[in-house]
């Protein structure tokens, strides 16, 4: 697990910078709120679509090669992120980046699952969340540090750095653990029940559909969160960046919190309650206040985004069968991230057309508008 929770950190060290450091992008290039979408979009669309061909891969050739390249092959379009001096030539390393590093998340879940049993699932990948969340906490403040002195260029080209580093260490540790135990995932099948589990299945679409749609209108929504403490609050591009950072410290703690709920209650009763109160807090946000007020609600963005992760890849290893569970995984990252990205320059053109508060009251009510039809779909379903 702590090997885990790094590769998972450096993983996410320059995926976390696009959102944090879009001021200074938006700034350098002179964009609109529908441009700017375009900059995540970019990185979104392209890092669902790896999300496929990695999880099939992993299936396959076994993990060790596809959390490298999740890791090494991120980094490398990272730093030359940093080079480029043109927005078509960032928006193509952008999109290099998330064709490479589609394959860690379907790839490492059903690894981490296998070595725990089935009772403590949603606390191992809870636990595991966590290099991932103090990665989008740290990354951008040390990135608003590096971008102080040297650009929001010099940001993507520092943190990719030690990135590659460590990607090339993983490699080289998982070697040795496969060579020390040729099979270094458990042979077993996790779940002996499985067949009575099976009646189960006929919740997993709808279950699929109301995380991805949460997590996608999230996402799309949290992407204009620096603009927005900009252009609504006027702070600093500097502070707007680490005030973003917030978002990510409630997954510190709220993924194992997460986990561990959902292995006592259920996987559906606390991704309900996760998505009902996704679209209040989103609509929230036209009323909170600066200072305080702001912090708070940005930590319960995040406590709602990390408790929804490990809570679904646990069911969707729980459902599905040993030989195809990246392949499922990547399905349903793939799905969470293209609507994501698709829906973020939808979400610029309302706040260039409308304003935030309207774009941000669509977006609260269309969480809830799906929420309550999923949940008759899965009514009864405690799994």
């Amino acid at each position: 697990m702590p090997l885990f929770i790094l590769a998972h950190f450096a993983h996410h060290l320059l995926t976390a910078l696009p959102i944090p450091l879009l001021p200074m992008i938006r700034s350098d290039f002179s964009l609109d709120y529908t441009r700017s979408g375009f900059v995540i979009s970019a990185f979104s669309l392209s890092y669902g679509i790896g999300q496929l061909p990695g999880g099939w891969l992993a299936d396959r050739t076994g993990p060790r090669p596809v959390l490298t390249i999740g890791i090494c092959g991120v980094a490398l379009a990272g730093f030359f992120v940093g080079l480029s001096h043109t927005f078509p030539m960032m928006i193509f390393f952008l999109a290099l980046m998330g064709v490479l590093g589609g394959g860690y998340h379907p790839a490492a879940p059903p690894m981490i699952s296998a070595s725990v049993e089935p009772q403590n699932q949603g606390r191992a990948l809870g636990v595991h969340a966590i290099g991932g969340s103090a990665s989008f906490f740290l990354a951008p403040l040390i990135a608003i540090l590096i971008a102080t002195l040297w650009g929001w260029r010099g940001s993507f080209i520092g943190l990719a750095v030690p990135a590659m580093v460590f990607g090339i260490f993983f490699y080289r540790v998982l070697g040795r653990m496969a060579a020390a135990r040729k099979d270094p995932l458990p042979a077993r099948e996790m779940h002996p029940e499985g067949a009575a589990r099976r009646r189960f299945a006929r919740g997993l679409v709808p279950f699929i559909i109301l995380s991805t749609f949460t997590g996608a209108v999230i996402y799309s929504t949290v992407s204009f969160i620096p603009l927005f403490l900009v252009d609504h609050f006027h702070y600093t591009e500097e502070t707007a960046g680490a005030l973003f950072a917030f978002i990510y410290s409630g997954g510190l703690w709220m993924s194992p919190l997460g986990g561990y709920f959902s292995d006592r209650w259920g996987r559906v009763p606390v991704i309900l309650t996760v998505c009902f109160l996704a679209g209040p807090v989103i609509f929230l946000l036209n009323e909170v206040p600066s200072g305080y007020g702001i912090v708070i609600l940005l930590i319960t963005i995040g406590m709602i985004i990390y408790a929804r992760m490990p809570v679904s890849e646990a069911y969707i290893i729980e459902q599905t069968q040993e030989g195809n569970r990246s392949l499922i995984l990547g399905i349903y990252f793939f799905s969470s991230m293209e609507g994501s990205g698709l829906l973020t320059p939808v979400v610029g053109y309302l706040i260039d057309h409308f304003g935030f508060y309207t774009s941000f009251s669509i977006a609260g009510a269309a969480v809830l508008l799906v929420t309550f039809p999923c949940s008759l779909w899965l009514r009864g379903t405690r799994a």
